[in-house]
Parts: C-alpha cells; structure tokens; sequence
C-alpha cells in the first residue's frame, strides 16, 4: 500500500491544506481529536501573539465520510485567520503597474531560510522564501499526524513527548514515565515533568523576552506498543531509525536527533550499551531506545530532539540588505520566544507518520479490519517463536 503525506500553504496565506494517502478504509477519524492536536501545538510558554489570532480547527474536504475514512485520499483544510491583515501582502494576483508590495523583507535573519532560499530561487523579495519556511506548516502535518495516531491507537501504540530541557535547564529524568505521558505533561505550561525544572525554565523565558532573545531546548519522544519487527535491515532507505531521524529532522529548527543513549552510547564500552536478552525474549534494559539493525525491537522507542533558538530575534543580528549591499540590521516578525514545547507536538506527529507507515509495509490491509486480521496473524507468529518453558 502506498502511504504518503504533503503539505501545502504559506505562513500568512489564506491556508494550509494536508493530503494523506494511505489510511486505510474504516477507520473512526473524530474531528474533536483532531483539533485537539492542534490546540495543543498552540500552547507553551513563551508563544507569541499568532497564537492568540488563530484557532485552528480542520475541515475535511475528502477521504471521510460518516467519520470513517474511505481508504481515499485524505484532504484537510486549516484556514488562517490572519489572512486577512495579510491580503494585500499575500494576494496570489499580480500587482499593478508601478505599485510595490508592502512588508517586504530584505534584510534576511541570520539562522532562517532568508538569504539561502532568496538566492537559490531568484527572489528579491525573501518573503517568498520565509512564508513556506515558517513553521506554521506544522500545522498540516499535526492534522496528519493525529490521523495516523488514532491508527496507531488501534494497535496499542501510544506516542506523546515531554520537555527535558529548555534555555539550558535539564529536567530530571521522570523514572518510571506517568501514563500517558501527553496527560502529564500538557498540564505544565512548558510541558516539563519537573515541576522544579519548569519553574527555572519560565524565569529564563521570561529573562529572554525582556532581553529580545529566544531559546531552545530538547524534547523526549517515546512510543510504546510498537510490535517488535517494525522497519528492515535491508536496505539504507528502510532502516526506520534513519526514517525516524530524517523525519524529525525535517521539523522547522531541529538540529540533531537522538535514539536511545545517543551520542553517549559512544563514550561507553560496549558492555554498557547492549541490551541483554532474557527468557521470553525482553530486555533488561532499552539503552537502545527501542531499536536494533534498522528494526523496532518491542521495546519503547525512545528519541531526543533538539531544537536550536528561533532565529526571529527582537533585538536582531547584523545582516546585509539584499538591495542596496549596505550592512543592515536583520528583519523582525511577529515571533515566540521559545517554541520547544509545541516542536514536542509536531515530533510526535513526525513519530507517528512515521510509525504508521511502517505498519501499513508490514500489514497492509485496504481495510482497518483485514490489518487487525494481518496484524494477530504475525503476532501470534511471534508469541510462538519464544521457547517453550520461558516467561511470557
């Protein structure tokens, strides 16, 4: 079956629209989930003014009906609000002679797409660049993504995310995770699990926003229930490890992508890495993060994501105006402080696509209830490959 998602839209055009492919037919798709995943990338201290303009919300415009989807391609529609301060400044026609368009950015920001887009697509004018960049793209691949969690839900596999660090300050590590870990941690403002960590996080927000600075952080992503056998060893492109760092990668500010110990795994001896198997064929421990040789191996799939400073600042970086040569000041949007809890949103939304994916290569199925039938099948396949006499 071919799964595939896009996107398409600008920051402050009229909307973002999301097609996915793929989904099997049959599946309950209420709206109300939906729009709840998006609420939750609006939230987190630090967020700026646009979102307290948009509300985002979807609109089907194909692949449902009846609040099951069809097996079709799946159409979403979020509208912005916003559009219309911005009309004149987005409109698609063109403009007439001798009039210029107003809020034009020539000074591209040091740490965003500005200059390197304007150049690579012949633009003077880097809002053509920036309003694809931004990531309020986002938005559309949450609406796919909390399609593909409620197919992974169907199957038991849970994914959610929490903040372990943020402006520098480190969390302590929740040990065992509170359940569902996303209840937990949507009920802090900078959805930290460390109630002491959070506090020391919103004071840096709060010091950086009087300073015109911005901030980064980490977020930690885990999904449990995956089946073991997930992805493949044979081919680089198939390894999902590669798939899930590529995919998180591709996040608006993401600057490097962990699974399990990470880069620590390197500073250890190998007998300080490796998980031990135990009769019934578990692990002792998951310093893997949930996978080996390409493949999910049952355990809980454990990634760390780094998002760098937002590169919008209040008190800007030099830079260089595109029009005259001249050194300049960079350009300043409308823009958050921090978005580290919200990029925790959409790198689930990233895990999620992700996962349903491989689960749709390994399964298949035109209908939500032939991948139930495919899915027993291969599991009690599994249950009858551990040796007899062993714990279950």
């Amino acid at each position: 079956m071919t799964f595939r998602f896009t996107t398409a839209g600008e920051s402050h055009g009229r909307g973002l629209v999301a097609i996915l492919e793929g989904i099997p037919a049959g599946l309950p798709v209420p709206t109300e989930r939906i729009n709840a995943e998006l609420k939750r990338r609006m939230g987190g201290y630090g967020r700026g003014a646009r979102m307290k303009i948009e509300a985002d919300q979807i609109e089907w415009l194909a692949g449902v009906r009846a609040g099951e989807t069809l097996g079709s391609p799946i159409a979403m529609l979020v509208w912005n609000r916003d559009w219309e301060h911005w009309r004149d400044v987005m409109a698609p026609e063109a403009d007439a002679p001798g009039t210029e368009r107003r809020r034009q950015v020539t000074r591209p920001r040091p740490g965003h797409a500005d200059l390197a887009g304007s150049l690579k697509y012949d633009r003077e004018d880097a809002r053509d660049i920036l309003e694809r960049a931004s990531a309020r793209e986002t938005v559309a691949r949450v609406a796919c993504g909390a399609v593909c969690k409620l197919l992974l839900e169907q199957f038991g596999i849970e994914v959610g995310s929490h903040v372990v660090e943020l402006g520098g300050v480190g969390a302590r590590h929740a040990v065992p995770l509170p359940s569902p870990v996303n209840e937990a941690a949507d009920a802090s403002p900078v959805r930290c699990l460390d109630r002491d960590a959070e506090r020391e996080m919103i004071a840096r927000i709060d010091a950086a926003k009087a300073a015109g600075d911005t901030l980064g952080g980490v977020v930690e992503v885990v999904a449990l229930g995956a089946p073991v056998g997930l992805g493949s060893h044979v081919s680089w492109d198939r390894k999902l490890d590669g798939r899930l760092a590529q995919a998180l990668m591709s996040i608006p500010a993401v600057k490097a992508v962990e699974l399990g110990l990470g880069f620590e795994a390197a500073r250890r001896k190998g007998s300080e890495v490796h998980d031990e198997i135990l009769p019934g064929l578990a692990r002792a421990t998951n310093r893997a993060g949930g996978t080996e040789g390409g493949m999910t191996t049952g355990e809980p799939l454990v990634l760390r994501v780094a998002m760098k400073p937002i590169s919008t600042l209040m008190a800007p970086l030099k830079t260089v105006d595109l029009k005259t040569g001249a050194p300049a000041q960079a350009q300043s949007e409308r823009s958050d402080v921090t978005a580290v809890p919200a990029m925790g949103v959409i790198a689930e939304a990233m895990v999620a696509l992700v996962l349903a994916q491989a689960m749709l290569e390994k399964f298949g199925g035109d209908a939500l209830s032939e991948m139930k039938r495919n899915v027993a099948g291969y599991m009690a396949q599994v249950r009858a490959r551990t040796p007899k006499g062993a714990a279950s």
